[in-house]
């Protein structure tokens, strides 16, 4: 089967995007989707395959994959300049299909998105428009965000009836976010540029005042939403690019599972329907 096979299929919008959960076959295609065929593989990838394990951008991107159908309305809030930044063949094939995509980011890296199909400098709270979407994501933002009701105010009312608000960020108790809130932002863009060569101006004032599943639910119950799905993702990438560090990370979430308890680092992914 091909990679993208599953995502070639889209259903016909109802009342609303039909949330469903990524199952194996549907990570395995887009995780050969992103990184290739069994012979292209890298040793990350193969080291993650091997021990069971997908990456928390692999849940998301999968779940992108199954919601993304054709015609579908969707706004990217803080996309900067990528849908998928780890998934450039998957964020070209989904901003081919919706029928509309609209990139929200103040950010000057917005200019650099090749994907949506619309441009607006501005913050979701400063968002005025008649226009209503069937999705509407926040990827790797909340954990920025200083006005979190503000900025669920702004998701709820560009959502359509019926629509899902996704968020997935990270969790704000985790090893890395409680690091981060202790070190000045030199500091963090050195940290991030060694374990991950990002650029500095990929590198934003951190809050983390809506993450976690009871702030996400109490702000979008505010509104009438539902939550109608979440995720807890095991989050194994602090030393990606080193295999014997990788290798460490995969087998103490083996050994943390084994016992039962939840792996330390992680990301949240959250899904509001609104009525």
């Amino acid at each position: 089967m091909r990679a993208n096979a599953a995502i070639q299929h889209p259903v016909a919008l109802l009342n609303g995007p039909l949330l469903r959960l990524p199952d194996a076959a549907t990570l395995r295609q887009v995780f050969h989707l992103k990184y290739g065929t069994e012979t292209q593989l890298g040793w990350g990838p193969k080291l993650r395959r091997d021990h069971g394990y997908s990456t928390p951008d692999d849940v998301y991107e999968a779940l992108l994959a199954s919601l993304c159908v054709k015609g579908l309305r969707w706004l990217d809030i803080g996309c900067g300049r990528e849908l998928c930044p780890s998934n450039p063949s998957l964020a070209k094939l989904l901003a081919q299909r919706v029928g509309r995509l609209v990139g929200l980011d103040p950010d000057p890296t917005l200019d650099e998105n090749p994907y949506v199909h619309e441009k607006i400098k501005a913050p979701i709270d400063g968002y005025e428009s008649e226009e209503r979407f069937d999705l509407v994501t926040l990827r790797m933002v909340a954990e920025h965000i200083d006005d979190p009701e503000a900025c669920v105010r702004g998701m709820v009312k560009a959502l359509a009836p019926g629509g899902l608000a996704i968020v997935y960020t990270v969790f704000a108790a985790s090893p890395m976010p409680l690091l981060t809130r202790l070190a000045p932002m030199g500091l963090r863009h050195t940290v991030k540029r060694f374990l991950w060569r990002t650029d500095q101006k990929d590198t934003f004032p951190t809050r983390f005042r809506m993450n976690t599943r009871g702030r996400l639910q109490r702000l979008f119950g505010a509104h009438g939403l539902r939550e109608e799905a979440f995720l807890r993702l095991d989050d194994c990438r602090t030393f990606s690019r080193f295999r014997w560090l990788l290798l460490c990370e995969l087998r103490v979430r083996m050994f943390f599972r084994a016992l039962g308890m939840p792996y330390p680092e992680h990301c949240i992914l959250g899904a509001y329907r609104k009525p």
